[in-house]
C-alpha cells in the first residue's frame, strides 16, 4: 500500500490534464461511463473536484469545500482548456504539503481526515481519468502509485459492512487476476468493458 503522506498526486493530475486537453468540441456531448453524465459534466465535475481539493489540501474552507458533489450537474466554463490544467497543478501542489495529510479538513460538505480526503482525491483522479478516457478513445495509463492509492481506498470501502458494498454503487466483479485498473473500477461500480 502506498504511504500517503508521500503520494505525489501531480504525474495523475498531469495524466488527467492531457486527457482533457485530447478532448474535442465535437466530443463534448458524448456519453460517459456514468450515467446521464456527457463529457462536458465530466470535465465540469473534475473542474470542480480540482478546486474543493485543492482548498482542503490547504485547509482552506468555503463554499468549494462546502458544496456537495451532487449538488447539480456540473458544466465546463468557456476557459475550461486553459483553467483545468492550472487548477489540477494546484490540486497536486497542496497536497504536496505533509501537513494537508494530517489533521482534519473538510472535501464536499463533510468533515474528514487529510488523509482520508486526499485518498479521496487520488480516488477521483483515477477513476474519472478513466471514465473521460473511455468516453473519448483515448488510451489511459494512470500513475502506478495513485492508481494503489484509489485501489486501496475503493477496496475499504467495499468491505466496510457499513456501506454494504460499493462506495459509488454495486461493485462489478471482476477476475482476481484483473489489471489492478480493471478492479479498481468495478470497485467503483462501473464495469471495465465498457465502450462508447
Amino acid at each position: 500500500m502506498t504511504d500517503l503522506t508521500t503520494l505525489d498526486l501531480g504525474p495523475q493530475t498531469r495524466i488527467v490534464a492531457r486527457l482533457a486537453e485530447g478532448v474535442s468540441d465535437e466530443q463534448l456531448a458524448d456519453g460517459t461511463p456514468c450515467p446521464g453524465c456527457a463529457v462536458r459534466n465530466m470535465l465540469g465535475h473534475l473542474h470542480g473536484l480540482a478546486v474543493a481539493f485543492r482548498d482542503a489540501g490547504r485547509k482552506d474552507p468555503g463554499v468549494t469545500t462546502d458544496t456537495s458533489p451532487n449538488a447539480a450537474l456540473p458544466d465546463i466554463g468557456p476557459g475550461w482548456r486553459e483553467e483545468l490544467p492550472k487548477v489540477l497543478d494546484e490540486l497536486a501542489d497542496a497536497w504536496r504539503d505533509p501537513g494537508a495529510w494530517t489533521g482534519m479538513t473538510r472535501a464536499g460538505g463533510v468533515d474528514l481526515p487529510g488523509s482520508v480526503a486526499g485518498a479521496v482525491a487520488a480516488d477521483e483522479l483515477v477513476i474519472h481519468g478513466w471514465d473521460l478516457a473511455r468516453a473519448t478513445g483515448q488510451e489511459y495509463f494512470p500513475d502506478p502509485a495513485t492508481l494503489e492509492a484509489s485501489y486501496g481506498f475503493l477496496l475499504a470501502a467495499a468491505d466496510d459492512p457499513d456501506r454494504g458494498g460499493g462506495l459509488f454503487g454495486p461493485v462489478v466483479p471482476v477476475p482476481a487476476d484483473a489489471p489492478l485498473l480493471d478492479r479498481a473500477v468495478g470497485l467503483s461500480g462501473r464495469d471495465p468493458g465498457w465502450h462508447r
